[in-house]
């Protein structure tokens, strides 16, 4: 099966919500997930909180011809204060099954710098779960590095799981400046 041909990143749109709802539900795991499996009737994506000047989103289409939200993420000053508007902290990254393989979450990642830079910042951040390896791979791949590690943050499916802070610079000497990956 070819693999979808990704549209460029775009900011998201209220249209978008019924689409982000069901990617939403459609990649809902306990590998990343920290809240109950989503159950009808469900919320709308977008909500006071999460509006869609917060997420970007890309596009793909399938060999088939078909378009479809391939995936998104979602980019967050982490607090209200003045003295870190320099951050920006990444709340969600989700890719569609149909999606995987093609580079959507980099894609996404390197998006999610360049907003972030746009806007201001000089450093990124986020949280993922320790079990979660394919994303902590795709994250240190892009210059992220463990900065601490809560232990047993969470009791999931059964087991405690460790809550992984990383961040990265983004200024011109960080791991995408002049010397590392674009």
């Amino acid at each position: 099966m070819a693999a979808p041909v990704l549209r460029p990143v775009r900011p998201a749109v209220l249209a978008d919500d019924d689409a982000l709802a069901e990617l939403d539900r459609s990649t809902w795991s306990t590998l990343h997930a920290v809240l109950p499996r989503p159950v009808p009737p469900y919320e709308p994506f977008f909500d006071e909180g999460h509006g869609p000047e917060d997420f970007l989103v890309v596009e793909a289409e399938t060999a088939g011809g078909q378009t479809g939200i391939a995936g998104y993420i979602r980019l967050v000053p982490p607090t209200p204060l003045a003295s870190n508007a320099h951050v920006r902290q990444i709340r969600g990254l989700a890719v569609a099954t149909w999606a995987r393989g093609a580079g959507v979450g980099r894609t996404l990642l390197r998006a999610a710098f360049a907003e972030a830079r746009r806007q201001g910042a000089n450093r990124i951040t986020l949280r993922v779960l320790g079990h979660n390896t394919p994303a902590r791979a795709l994250y240190a791949s892009e210059g992220f590095a463990v900065e601490g590690v809560l232990p047993g943050e969470f009791f999931l499916n059964g087991r405690y799981v460790d809550d992984v802070c990383m961040g990265r610079s983004l200024g011109p000497d960080g791991p995408d400046g002049p010397h590392g990956p674009a």
